[in-house]
């Protein structure tokens, strides 16, 4: 076949049909004259001569590249705007044997995905980055781009770009190769036939260089769009060649590809029974106490809450670190407003024998309602023949329920008798152990510990359960 056939043949790795318009199925979406399709026959012709077609995954974000997914018959990724290389990293390091290509434009890559690119080049990610520049926004309306060139009109610079107000054009490449990582950077233009044959080689050095194990490869491809430039498609290609690259010179901006070495495989995932010791380097828990799962059943559900200063956080910490130290799997989520003292806060507390799916806790079978704010505002999604514990005297007006169980006591009061208030929290903890019997006293005790580094509140905090506890035995539950 000659190359004039292997350029007019559509690529294997290209879907028969391109259902993006049931009308026109058969031919793109791009704009006459757009660099796009090109830079896609590119690639697929590369795909399909390192027969790579079943390991590649394509990224494609916001912008003109978002519908590279309807063309490419390859694994296929869609992501936020900017996003494209930090997506890329993970799939890389999830699937390392994977071929993974991250497609971009300008105000993709150079606008909101400075910070993406910048620090996945930085540390060398072995993925294979293709940089479409027309120095426009294309697809919202032709707003300027950060490789806008100075003077360009655009619907943002009505008088054209000005360095002093909008800065210089960003150059990319030049940016990305003053790096240590990178494998391979390399600028090409799509302006003519001779130029496009050199992206050609480029864009398949830029994969290859991935095949081979090798790192970070960008290639920055200068691209017309006639359309926003309101061009001709001539025209808008004479553009690239004559204008764009006197911004943007064409050359190899780095290509350690000969003595560049393999990166080394990832070491093997942990099997999940490995998972707790890689904490502390031991077999057991992330505290080095973790006991054989419990035989009974644990579902609890907490829900804790208060104004910020009264313990509320503690308080599902250690509920969280006993169920830890019980084999029982544990989620432990805070939520508190921008005043630390006085503010709103709560939290949610799982423990369950299972594997918990949301640490959310949305119908709690637990409230712990230090305030009557809390009480009001959590008592409605407390399920059916759960717990309610209350800091009061009694029940404030309109919070009785006839299907949930209430523990009333002040328990901030109780604390304040025995040494100090800040403990009134500890108090309701006793009391709901207590209550649910579900947590032994050594997971508690142990959770303390850690939690706890004064001998005198450790001592204040134990004595303060233990009055909780006292303060429920008899008591009749309404």
């Amino acid at each position: 076949m000659s190359e004039f056939d292997i350029l007019n043949t559509r690529a294997q790795c290209f879907y028969d049909t391109f259902e993006r318009k049931a009308e026109q199925r058969h031919q793109t979406h791009y704009c006459p004259g757009c660099g796009h399709g090109i830079v896609h026959k590119l690639i697929a012709r590369a795909i399909d001569d390192l027969g790579i077609q079943d390991r590649t995954i394509l990224v494609s974000p916001v912008g003109c590249s978002v519908f590279a997914y309807y063309y490419f018959d390859v694994g296929n990724v869609q992501v936020a705007h900017g996003r494209a290389p930090a997506v890329a990293t993970a799939i890389k390091r999830a699937l390392p044997h994977g071929v993974v290509i991250s497609y971009q434009g300008d105000g993709d890559l150079a606008a909101i995905g400075t910070a993406e690119i910048l620090h996945a080049a930085n540390r060398g990610e072995p993925i294979t980055v293709f940089f479409l520049n027309n120095a426009i926004y294309g697809m919202t309306g032709g707003q300027m781009a950060p490789t806008t060139l100075l003077g360009e009109k655009t619907t943002t610079t009505p008088f054209g770009r000005d360095p002093w107000n909008e800065g210089y054009p960003l150059h990319v490449s030049e940016v990305l190769s003053s790096l240590e990582a990178p494998v391979y950077i390399e600028r090409v233009a799509l302006g003519n036939n001779k130029m496009i044959q050199q992206a050609a080689k480029a864009v398949r050095k830029a994969i290859e260089n991935q095949v081979h194990g090798l790192g970070f490869s960008l290639i920055e491809i200068l691209s017309p769009c006639p359309t926003v430039w309101k061009m001709e498609p001539v025209e808008a290609q004479k553009w690239v060649r004559e204008e764009l690259t006197k911004v943007y010179p064409l050359q190899v901006f780095r290509d350690k590809t000969k003595e560049a070495q393999p990166r080394p495989a990832p070491e093997p995932a942990p099997s999940l029974e490995q998972i707790p010791g890689l904490f502390n380097g031991t077999a057991g828990s992330a505290h080095g106490t973790l006991q054989a799962p419990i035989e009974r059943r644990v579902d609890l559900r907490v829900k804790v809450a208060g104004f910020g200063g009264q313990g509320v956080l503690m308080l599902g910490q250690v509920l969280a670190e006993a169920g830890l130290d019980g084999g029982l799997e544990v989620s432990w989520l805070p939520s508190y407003g921008p005043e630390m003292r006085s503010g709103t806060s709560h939290c949610h507390v799982r423990l369950w024998n299972h594997p918990i799916d949301s640490p959310l806790v949305s119908r709690p079978n637990v409230l712990m309602a230090l305030n009557e704010p809390s009480l009001h505002k959590f008592l409605p999604a407390v399920e059916p023949g759960g717990w309610v514990l209350y800091n009061g005297t009694s029940l404030p007006e309109g919070a009785l329920r006839k299907d949930v169980k209430f523990i009333v006591q002040p328990f901030i009061s109780l604390a304040d008798r025995i040494g100090d208030a800040k403990a009134g929290n500890m108090v309701m903890l006793g009391a709901m152990l207590a209550a649910t019997n579900l947590l032994d006293d050594q997971w508690i005790d142990s959770a303390l510990k850690r939690l706890v580094k004064s001998e005198r509140w450790l001592d204040l905090d134990r004595r303060a359960i233990e009055c909780g506890r006292e303060c429920v035995r008899g008591v009749v539950t309404k």
